[in-house]
């Protein structure tokens, strides 16, 4: 579009000897040339540059003249103007998200992502200015909570295109510099595109956006802070305001993007969640799978919980970017308050009133001297996305159970099955119990060889998992009993318990809860048989 590459050298003119202006005059007027003819390159490094014009016919295209170089990548385009950012990984995979949206691949994009990690900079400052670099004669518009908040990111988006090296690369894209040309429009909230069609508006939460039309709508936290979004007023206000003012100002090829902190399972994202279709890009095959009516989503946590993909390939716990927050800085932000952390770190919202355990599990500093029974209990994984969690514990003579120690991890059964031997034998299990739902029997025979002085069980589970988990809640926040610490020994664990939604469908594992809830169901009244009638149990066989 506007985008020109320019040569780093000049043809060197020469004086062209009599064969060569002989074989140029039979090209020009469309004659034979001799077979022994100097070759067409040739001739034409002997020419001159003229200033006067081209002694070259029509439609012959000089180096000068050459089609426009295909404009920078997103991420190139980011460094040439901001030499000083630090892309990591996820920044270049967000960018190269950023891209495809540019390019108009997608139409309709989420980005959720830790505050602090460069979203702002990526969406709200960098993109507009390639946008309009791409299209100068595209009608951008720039929403955030506040009115003071967008007209920053107006300002900044400014000064990339008055910036010499945004010149370079996108030459056809200018704003009015002072007063000239005095006919468009500059201020903090608005700037035109010198010759062109192109603006860049920006406005606050529930601002109006009267006569305008609008190509591209970039939407940057719409909520303030917490008590915002916790508010169902401000959230009605938001949703109200979304769909009378920014969704009116939309046409057919319109594209839109919704860049977020999530703050609340009701707040704009979720909301558009429930009423259209949302598609997780996971991998790159995805960005060519979205409906023109969908969404393309794609969620960047803080600390790595979901599988690896292409997009984000860490492993399970690693940090986003441990350069400025390592794994020790967000675990000790999530011990503060998981909920929050579940929400704002890892794009996983939910309300308070709805969880079934919360933080409410009672901890332990030692265990007591009278201990009646060691044992554990294993739920081995439904699927390659979920957990097999281990737990060994110990009960005392009142009934009280104490968790000792876990495993709670998604690699294959290859590798659980040794962590899971060990496990028995360093927390002094004397007995272990493995549902043989989902290959369980299997796994317990493995496991029985690694630790030969345990005996190991394997039962089928024919209750519903549901009314289990549901039913028996209060009775695991009374009875069972976490060592002090526990959220920074066994994060994801902690996150998952204390996160865990009575709306079962609303959670997305169910393993730990599962297995909470199947050793109080076998412990509970001081004895294992009074609590298994529910339970088919087939002991292990030599």
């Amino acid at each position: 579009m506007g985008f020109s590459k320019k040569f780093s050298k000049m043809l060197k003119p020469t004086e062209p000897t009599s064969a060569e202006r002989s074989s140029a005059e039979v090209f020009v007027t469309g004659g034979n040339a001799s077979p022994d003819a100097p070759a067409c390159d040739a001739v034409f490094a002997g020419f001159p540059l003229f200033s006067g014009g081209s002694p070259f016919p029509e439609g012959l295209v000089l180096p000068d003249d050459a089609p426009p170089a295909a404009p920078p990548s997103f991420a190139d385009f980011a460094l040439g103007v901001y030499p000083f950012l630090e892309l990591e990984p996820f920044h270049r995979a967000y960018y190269r998200v950023l891209e495809a949206f540019a390019a108009g691949r997608v139409r309709r994009l989420i980005v959720t992502m830790p505050p602090q990690h460069g979203k702002s900079v990526g969406a709200t400052t960098l993109l507009p200015a390639y946008l309009l670099g791409l299209d100068p004669d595209l009608r951008i518009a720039i929403a955030s909570y506040s009115a003071s908040l967008a007209s920053k990111f107006n300002r900044r988006v400014q000064r990339i295109l008055c910036s010499a090296e945004y010149g370079e690369l996108f030459p056809d894209t200018t704003i009015k510099r002072g007063s000239k040309p005095p006919e468009y429009i500059r201020t903090a909230d608005e700037v035109e595109i010198v010759g062109h069609e192109g603006s860049l508006l920006s406005v606050g939460r529930e601002g109006s956006l009267t006569g305008n039309r609008v190509d591209c709508f970039l939407l940057d936290d719409l909520y303030k802070d917490a008590m915002e979004a916790n508010s169902p007023l401000v959230r009605e206000n938001c949703w109200e305001w979304y769909t009378s003012v920014v969704r009116t100002r939309m046409h057919n090829d319109s594209r839109e993007l919704l860049v977020f902190t999530r703050w609340h399972e009701e707040d704009l994202i979720g909301m558009l969640r429930q009423r259209e279709p949302v598609v997780e890009l996971r991998a790159w095959e995805d960005l060519a799978r979205v409906s023109a009516d969908g969404w393309l989503a794609l969620n960047f946590e803080a600390l790595k919980t979901t599988p690896p993909s292409e997009i984000d390939p860490r492993a399970a716990g690693e940090a986003l970017w441990p350069a400025r927050h390592d794994a020790a800085l967000l675990h000790a932000k999530r011990a503060l308050d998981p909920l929050r952390f579940e929400c704002m770190y890892q794009g996983r919202p939910s309300v308070r009133e709805g969880l079934l355990y919360g933080d409410q599990f009672a901890e332990y500093d030692a265990l007591p001297r009278e201990i009646v029974r060691r044992a554990n209990y294993t739920d081995t994984a439904d699927t390659g996305d979920d957990y097999l969690c281990s737990m060994s514990y110990a009960v005392d003579t009142d009934g009280t159970i104490y968790v000792t120690d876990l495993v709670y991890s998604r690699e294959g059964m290859e590798v659980t099955e040794g962590l899971v031997a060990d496990l028995l034998l360093r927390s002094d299990t004397r007995t272990a119990a493995v549902e043989s739902n989902n290959g369980g029997r299997g796994f317990a025979r493995a496991v029985q060889r690694l630790a030969r002085a345990v005996r190991v069980e394997w039962f089928h589970q024919s209750a519903n998992k549901e009314a289990r988990i549901l039913s028996n809640s209060a009775t695991v926040l009374h009875t069972l009993r976490m060592p002090r610490g526990w959220n920074l020994r066994w994060p994801e664990l902690y996150a998952h318990l204390t996160t865990y939604r009575r709306q079962f469908r609303a959670n997305r594992w169910h393993d730990a809860a599962d297995v909470v809830t199947g050793i109080v169901e076998r412990e509970v009244g001081g004895g294992r048989r009074g609590q298994c009638r529910a339970l088919s149990f087939l002991t292990r066989r030599e």
